[in-house]
């Protein structure tokens, strides 16, 4: 009210957009595991999700086979996207994102309907995440991760002390066995010895 407007020169000057604006969905499709709650929740039903199923060979030797979902085609037509977020905020494994773009306007509606290679490029122009608030407490996953490597550690220096144990074991056991050969060649040789000495006495 105090400030006289100015008119920002776009296209020549860029906007200085807040960062959590929502100007376009990016899909990162390795995480994608073709749920389809996205599709489901979308009220607009602006999401079209194909896809075919692949066995995949067990893990371990003579285990059962499995059978996976493999994304075909992932799709957003954002002529029909009212920008809800409900996609993003459903999606359990982190799949959908906000990107802060705005530029993707089009003089064909059909051009407005962006399949998941065009989706897979605006990841690139996803923003970090904030950082945590150093007061808050852990995440879940985060302790959970922790919790695993500290336990896995734990497994293997347990067992590097057992294996340092053994081969110190063995090493005195190796040691007890020299000095016993030691003594029973000494002690054979002394009395080798004392008889020669004896024989050759009792002969002069």
């Amino acid at each position: 009210m105090t400030r006289r407007s100015v008119t920002a020169q776009y296209p020549d000057a860029q906007p200085e957009l807040p960062p959590r604006t929502r100007g376009v969905i990016g899909l990162f499709e390795e995480n994608c595991t073709v749920c389809m709650l996205c599709a489901r929740e979308c009220p607009d039903w602006c999401i079209y999700i194909d896809s075919h199923k692949e066995t995949v060979p067990p893990a371990a030797p003579g285990g059962r086979e499995r059978s996976r979902n493999v994304l075909d085609r992932f799709a957003i037509d954002f002529s029909l996207c009212m920008y809800c977020g409900i996609c993003i905020e459903v999606c359990p494994f982190d799949a959908l994102f906000w990107s802060p773009e705005f530029e993707y306007a089009e003089t064909d509606i059909h051009e407005l309907t962006h399949e998941r290679d065009k989706l897979r490029e605006w990841m690139w122009t996803v923003p970090a995440p904030p950082a945590l608030d150093p007061a808050a407490e852990e995440p879940k996953e985060v302790a959970a991760a922790r919790k695993a490597a500290e336990k896995l550690a734990a497994q293997e220096a347990k067992a590097a002390a057992e294996a340092a144990e053994a081969a110190e074991a063995t090493g005195a056991a190796d040691n007890a066995a020299d000095n016993a050969a030691d003594n029973a060649a000494d002690n054979a040789a002394d009395n080798a010895a004392g008889n020669v000495a004896g024989n050759t006495e009792g002969d002069a």
